[in-house]
């Protein structure tokens, strides 16, 4: 079949990101006799400089680590909510739902800490190696892709009248980054060398790192971030807010380990984080797979992948959640799933139809409803996760339109390695994008909103409780065959995250070898599509029942059958639906492979 790029190969390390400056980074560390935890690390704090517009240090991020001699774990990077961030609060500031902007969307940052304690358990290098690629791209300069200046036009104005402590940064003399001239944040190389000079007495590499945690969670960034909080901001209610961030808030949180979720198909185990991600929703709709499957990429093929997709993404909204207990080994059984299944019929579904895990009743938020294009709650911006979602009395600039060439508006990122010693990671930045929050002055980056994805209604798994996680979309997948780990994968997409990636893994799983490996690149390059049938997870939480968005590329007569079936089809360009970057290892020869996405001209693979 016809690929973009080939499916690299090799023996020595493998990287694979959505932008390329981070996969070399890490590819560097690699070559200095870094590991593959080491080289994540190095390649994640490159994302946050060259991708602002897409993750941040003030962000979150779940990462997967498989150890070549140990059992996958998950490292949760997702802060909770603040203990002043309840729903009376926000509800007695006259909002239904929380902000998509501004410091009441923030959650307690979670990607820095999270990065600091794999580096800590599981890597080599000092922090300062690994920190050195992003102190040299934010202090001298790197030439940024043209989507960090297409966002920043979005919130020029905003910028320019409000968040001024952005425009330092992003309009320099007016002026926002286009490729081919350097864009620089000195405060942020300021903020990681600062961070480097009072922790560098600390003593041996490990108490060094625990010195910069304790930097971040109480000492001048700590300080920084909740004087931020505090400053009153525009957001997409139209009004000025102060968030709920406490010092205290930020002292007693940090990254924690956790067992994966799991589930077994045809030899293959995938492991995902545990339902306060979407993550299960992937295993979910592995779970509703019949035992045989149409041709790959055929109609039948297409609508029972959507189909599937719907009643699974249905439970995450009644089911899924940090603030109450989730019945995730009753929807993952094979009596569960054999009733739900019974449920896809021949025609589209326009219902929002979770199930009764055990008995139980299921509730939904208010917003679960159908919503038809130009009613109220309808958000046609359902790609990806948000730049600015727009409310219609907000001064706040929308979000920007999708280009031809598969860029989106406000993404996440990704990136995975595999090492020669066979250690494997999967991890999702997102969150603390340039235009969530303010720059924060003395740091040179924003605070995150995570807790916009949290319901301001009391009694739901998603509930805004302080204390508990929001329900993030950001959904690493290591794959096992056979009890052993071969595959690390992921991609940016939001909502469409586990969509994305079930179709990338079954065209791995179902389709003939190449080159005597998995076909990797064939896999991501193949057409793809995604649905929004439920509420979306970002600011203002639309839906559109019934649809679903097609690659134009798509076969003709696949596009015609699924609008005889029902569906709302919707064509978008013909490299528009998925971002996916993977890494593989096999056990038996230990050759490594890697590939990444094409759309967008960002995403690289590097590797020997």
């Amino acid at each position: 079949m016809f690929t973009t790029r080939p499916t690299l190969q090799g023996t020595f390390g493998m990287v694979s990101s959505t932008h390329w400056l981070a996969s070399q980074s890490a590819m560097a560390v690699l070559e200095d006799g870094g590991n593959a935890y080491d080289a994540a690390v190095a390649g994640a704090f490159v994302l946050h400089v060259v991708e602002p517009h897409l993750n941040g240090p003030a962000g979150e991020v779940p990462i997967l680590l498989a150890p070549a001699a140990g059992e996958v774990r998950v490292l949760c990077g997702q802060g909770v909510a603040p203990a002043g961030a309840t729903v009376a609060h926000y509800r007695g500031l006259g909002l239904e739902l929380v902000p998509g902007t501004g410091p009441l969307a923030a959650a307690v940052p979670g990607a820095f800490d999270a990065w600091m304690v794999l580096l800590r358990d599981h890597g080599t290098k000092s922090l300062a190696d690994v920190l050195e690629y992003a102190i040299g791209y934010a202090g001298e300069g790197h030439a940024p892709v043209e989507r960090v200046g297409q966002t920043v036009e979005t919130v020029r104005e905003l910028f320019e009248t409000e968040w001024t402590s952005s425009a330092e940064v992003y309009l320099p003399d007016g002026v926002s980054p286009r490729p081919g001239r350097l864009l620089r944040n000195p405060a942020l190389a300021a903020t990681w060398r600062r961070l480097l000079a009072e922790s560098a007495g600390a003593g041996d590499r490990e108490a060094q790192i625990e010195a910069a945690r304790e930097v971040w969670r109480t000492g001048f960034i700590a300080d920084a971030l909740v004087r931020q909080s505090r400053r009153p901001t525009v957001d997409t209610s139209g009004e000025r807010h102060t968030g709920t961030l406490t010092a205290a808030d930020l002292a007693a949180w940090s990254a924690s380990y956790e067992t994966p979720a799991t589930y077994d198909w045809n030899g293959w185990t995938l492991c995902k984080a545990g339902p306060w991600s979407q993550g299960p929703v992937l295993l979910q709709q592995l779970a509703l797979l019949p035992p045989e499957l149409p041709a790959h990429g055929c109609a039948d093929y297409v609508h029972l992948l959507i189909e599937g997709c719907k009643l699974a993404m249905a439970d995450r909204e009644a089911w899924y959640g940090d603030a109450a207990d989730v019945p995730l080994a009753e929807l993952l059984s094979d009596d569960y799933n054999a009733a739900r299944r019974a449920l896809v019929g021949g025609k589209a579904s326009y219902e929002l139809r979770p199930g009764e895990p055990g008995g139980r009743t299921p509730r939904l938020c208010a917003q679960a409803r159908a919503v038809a294009p130009g009613e109220a709650g309808f958000s046609p911006m359902g790609i990806g996760e948000p730049t600015v979602a727009k409310s219609p009395l907000s001064p706040v600039p929308g979000e920007p339109e999708v280009a031809g060439d598969g860029a989106t508006r406000g993404d996440t990122c990704h990136i995975d390695v595999v090492d020669r010693w066979g250690n494997m990671v999967a991890a999702t930045p997102s969150g603390g994008w340039l235009q969530s929050n303010p720059v924060v002055p003395e740091l040179g980056f924003p605070l995150g909103t995570r807790l916009q994805m949290t319901w301001l209604e009391e009694g739901l798994p998603n509930s805004l409780t302080p204390g508990r996680r929001p329900r993030t979309t950001l959904t690493p997948s290591i794959a096992l065959r056979d009890g052993v780990p071969v595959m690390a994968f992921g991609t940016p997409g939001g909502d469409q995250q586990d969509q994305w990636q079930l179709h990338f893994f079954l065209a791995v799983a179902l389709r003939p070898a190449v080159r005597g490996g998995l076909d990797l690149q064939g896999a991501i390059d193949a057409p793809n599509w995604h649905n929004d049938s439920f509420p979306g997870s970002f600011y203002p939480r639309g839906m559109r029942p019934g649809s679903v968005t097609l690659e134009a590329r798509t076969d003709p007569y696949v596009v015609e059958e699924l609008r005889r079936r029902g569906h709302d089809v919707v064509l978008g360009d013909d490299w528009s639906e998925g971002r996916l970057c993977v890494v593989a290892r096999d056990p038996e020869t230990g050759v490594l492979s890697a590939a990444a996405n094409p759309r967008g001209m960002q995403g690289y693979a590097v590797g020997r």
